[in-house]
């Protein structure tokens, strides 16, 4: 419960600053406030020590090694960068194909990707990039429980009938921001390989919620933000393969050439250390944290399912699991809709009575249309407004929960 005595379960839009990670980054906002670049004294060379830990740091957290990690201000420019990047020097070298890009090349993505992606590659698409935008499992119907599909979820085999001659990337979603849907990336990531194009994640949502490991997810490319674990805001990363298939992208930042001339800019020193910090805490806490977290969200589902009336879950099931008993859903997500109430309404109401919860992307919020993502799985305009997003995290509690779950069954009922 926040000071002001709300009951916080907005943690897919960003989460509590972990008090581990402002101590770890307290220093470097005060006595150690050299600039990472001014290698020539002592407070600066101290700077760029940090800032090569935080490095080693956080690539050990996800499974890849430091030099291939890109520091930004967040998941947002992550996207940015790998998608406009890869495509500026894909057009640079001349790697034109046969397919629908009449030369700019072609590009893969999901139709409930989050708008740093969809709308980075809708920049290319009007420079003549081609782009296909896959449709995703339906929540009902369609075919998808007979293709062993979870709502939200994309078959690798679609991914692969997608790809032409000049696909040059594929952009997914690991896990995603409204529904919790995990997709099955390492087989999508072969496909993608057998063709010859590069795989972009998005795991923002996913670190702290299941393990990341860019070798076995087959990532080229991933994107990242601290403030969705744990971490501070305007702290990012970006995951740039060297080993191997190594990728070779553009900047899009220029000036003073750090971070390998990739993103120049003066480096965050404790945003950076605290980014590290809580991927360190995350990856630490994944042998005990999820399941704990699971056990609230179940708890959560089940005393709305008692209470309130046509209750239904957006999204895989909260069961789903792949072959190998893994989660299909993020084990932090609640995604519902609520028949017969007004989703904004509810949403003000519950402000009103002391609990943040939202509706979908923090990034679309001032947008009036319904969630894009909702709209994907194929509910109607009227279903997607009427739906509710929870989040939980490691700071939620038992009593929060019973007691969220306490005023939307009293909001639910004061609006019917």
């Amino acid at each position: 419960m926040t000071a002001s005595g709300t009951i916080y379960l907005d943690n897919h839009s960003t989460t509590r600053l972990d008090p581990r990670v402002l101590d770890a980054m307290l220093p470097w906002l005060t006595d150690h406030y050299g600039n990472a670049g001014s290698t020539t004294h002592e407070l600066g060379r101290e700077a760029r020590a940090a800032v090569e830990r935080a490095r080693e740091t956080f690539a050990a957290a996800i499974g890849g090694e430091p030099r291939e990690i890109v520091f930004t201000s967040g998941a947002t420019e992550s996207a940015n960068l790998a998608i406009l990047g890869v495509a500026s020097r894909a057009a640079a070298a001349g790697e034109r194909g046969t397919g629908r890009g009449a030369g700019r090349g072609h590009i893969v993505t999901l139709a409930s990707e989050h708008h740093a992606v969809l709308d980075s590659i809708e920049h290319l698409e009007r420079s003549g990039v081609a782009v296909t935008r896959l449709p995703v499992a339906p929540q009902r119907g369609g075919g998808a429980a007979d293709a062993g599909l979870v709502p939200g979820s994309v078959l690798p085999a679609a991914v692969a009938a997608a790809l032409e001659p000049d696909t040059f990337l594929v952009s997914v979603l690991l896990a995603n921001n409204e529904i919790g849907v995990v997709q099955d990336v390492p087989a999508i990531a072969a496909v993608v390989h057998e063709a010859g194009g590069l795989l972009h994640l998005d795991c923002a949502q996913a670190v702290g919620r299941l393990p990341i490991d860019m070798d076995a997810l087959g990532a080229d490319l991933a994107s990242f933000s601290a403030h969705k674990f744990h971490g501070p805001k305007g702290a990012g990363a970006l995951y740039v393969r060297r080993r191997g298939r190594a990728v070779r992208l553009d900047p899009l930042v220029f000036g003073g050439g750090q971070e390998r001339g990739l993103r120049s800019g003066t480096l965050a020193v404790p945003t950076i250390v605290g980014l590290a910090e809580a991927a360190r805490l995350a990856d630490e806490a994944l042998a005990e944290e999820p399941a704990r977290v699971r056990a609230l969200r179940d708890r959560l589902w089940h005393a709305l399912e008692r209470s309130v009336p046509d209750v239904a879950v957006n999204g895989p099931p909260l069961d789903a699991e792949d072959a190998a008993g893994r989660p299909r859903r993020l084990v932090n997500n609640l995604n519902v809709r609520i028949p017969g109430v007004d989703g904004q309404t509810l949403l003000a109401t519950l402000s009103a009575a002391g609990l943040a919860v939202s509706s979908g992307s923090a990034c679309s919020s001032e947008n009036p249309r319904p969630s894009h993502v909702l709209l994907a799985l194929g509910l109607d305009e009227d279903e997607a407004r009427s739906s509710l997003r929870f989040g939980l995290s490691r700071f939620t509690t038992e009593a929060e929960v019973e007691e969220a779950a306490a005023r939307v069954v009293a909001g639910v009922a004061r609006l019917r």
